[in-house]
């Protein structure tokens, strides 16, 4: 028998004001949490300050809202980031907010060195998947790569990217192609960064992945085996790293919420318990679980403590962890591995006849692909052929026993306030001369990053930075693309 290792256990905190989040993140710290993700709304994904009319109506819903210094210090009140590891789900804006992670650790006495933690920064899944993204693709990857580069040499234990097929596959990918796409926009992003001037072998020793763990049990076993075994050849074979650290594949895996059903919702309780132990047997290094009424809002405190002791079972009472690979061997296992394999091969071999990721986001390419996967999907479920428990089979009439979270209207107008008390308190002369040195560096080749981090302690917002680059970069309209 091989000794195995535990994963850090996850569990999203983020929703409303930052105060309110706050509260959640030391609540869940104390309940054994060893890493916190932080989910952030979609104003502050977008690039929008909370009173600016196109973000009326999103204040807090999906995540917490950032606008400023001010939030991201009340967010991090008393939760010391010198011994918490942060995961931050957040892509356009992925350096605006790391920017102020960095200026909260300083005003707490920590050093940039001593920060642990991951940022997603994984834009190039924002065309194909997610939409999340303000700028075009290029000037968006140019972001990418200065945020690599800065951690490179200011954040040594951050990771500074996490290329996700989790979204890939929430918005109706197959296994196979989760794989694929994932590894194809890595694949870009490695490109780019030696392009820059750093190396694949360092690159790829901080390298960080994020996948879903979807129904099928035997199938997502086999998919991070496959990817695990896959990742290592492309790292060896198309950049030429022998290094065993740069060819592993490090990855969190988050349980499906598109399988998660507002029917009958206490069963998504088991559906997370199978996603979550497919991960773990896979070889996951990270993990969270989805609350029980992920289909009906935010989680409730009950149903994150329900997921988060799905995994704490998991880990300390199934003996699951005890064994490296308890599945390698199996023939269905190895022959589902193989055929998951071969199928990403294959399509990475289409998207670099069509001049990589990039290229292919741009023709649309990618997109198609997981559109008709999700087509084909949602047809199963429609004829029945694919069962999904309490929907489609075994229903029945009864209302939803589980309380849904609702979030107090009257966030928004507190948090508009907030940002014009912001405003209208700030020193004048350093926030301008600050925009301008952002604006000038986005003109320029110089690292974004520093100017940002200047332009936060400046108190300028998350808007008016986006803003900033708004200007110079100019915006992403998708297109009709065949």
């Amino acid at each position: 028998m091989y000794r195995g290792r535990l994963w850090t256990m996850r569990q999203y905190a983020g929703f409303g004001t930052a105060e309110e989040s706050n509260q959640r993140f030391r609540y869940l710290l104390q309940q054994g949490v060893s890493g916190l993700s932080v989910a952030f709304d979609l104003p502050t994904q977008i690039g929008y300050d909370s009173d600016d009319p196109l973000a009326a109506g999103e204040t807090g819903r999906v995540g917490v809202a950032i606008d400023s210094i001010d939030d991201m210090t009340a967010l991090f009140d008393e939760i010391p980031l010198d011994r918490v590891s942060t995961s931050m789900t957040i892509n356009a804006t992925a350096m605006i907010l790391l920017a102020l992670y960095v200026v909260v650790a300083r005003r707490q006495g920590v050093a940039p060195e001593r920060l642990t933690g991951t940022l997603q920064n994984d834009i190039l899944k924002e065309y194909v998947a997610r939409g999340t993204y303000i700028y075009p693709p290029r000037p968006s990857l140019r972001i990418v790569t200065d945020v690599c580069t800065y951690c490179e040499a200011q954040l040594p234990k951050w990771h500074p990217i996490s290329v996700s097929g989790y979204h890939i596959r929430e918005a109706g990918s197959t296994a196979a192609q989760e794989v694929a796409f994932t590894f194809a926009h890595a694949i870009a992003y490695i490109e780019a960064v030696v392009e820059a001037g750093l190396g694949a072998t360092g690159f790829g020793r901080r390298l960080s992945f994020f996948f879903n763990a979807h129904n099928d049990f035997l199938q997502e076993i086999a998919k991070f085996r496959a990817a695990r075994r896959l990742w290592a050849r492309i790292m060896r074979e198309r950049f030429g790293v022998t290094d065993a650290k740069a060819q592993q594949l490090r990855f969190h895996t988050q349980t499906a919420g598109s399988t998660l059903t507002a029917q009958q919702p206490d069963n998504n309780i088991v559906r997370v318990a199978l996603q979550a132990l497919s991960a773990v047997l896979g070889g996951t290094q990270s993990l969270h679980c989805n609350g029980r009424d992920e289909a009906l809002g935010l989680p409730t405190e009950a149903a994150a403590q329900i997921a988060l002791r799905t995994q704490q079972i998991i880990a300390s009472e199934t003996g699951v962890t005890n064994t490296v690979d308890p599945v390698g061997g199996a023939w269905a296992i190895e022959r589902l591995t193989n055929d998951l394999e071969d199928e990403a091969i294959a399509l990475l071999e289409q998207i670099d006849q069509r001049g990589g990721a990039l290229t292919a986001l741009e023709q649309g390419f990618i997109q198609g692909q997981i559109q008709e996967a999700a087509y084909r999907a949602q047809k199963t479920i429609d004829d029945g052929s694919t069962v999904v428990v309490g929907v489609n089979r075994f229903a029945n009439d009864e209302p939803s026993s589980v309380d849904a979270w609702r979030i107090d209207p009257a966030i928004e107008s507190r948090q508009i306030e907030r940002v014009r008390a912001l405003r209208r308190s700030r020193v004048d002369a350093p926030w301008r001369q600050a925009l301008d040195d952002v604006r000038l560096a986005a003109s320029g080749t110089t690292n974004l990053v520093p100017p940002i981090i200047v332009a936060v302690e400046a108190r300028a917002t998350v808007g008016e930075i986006a803003g900033t680059l708004r200007d110079v970069f100019g915006e992403y309209q998708e297109s009709e693309q065949g």
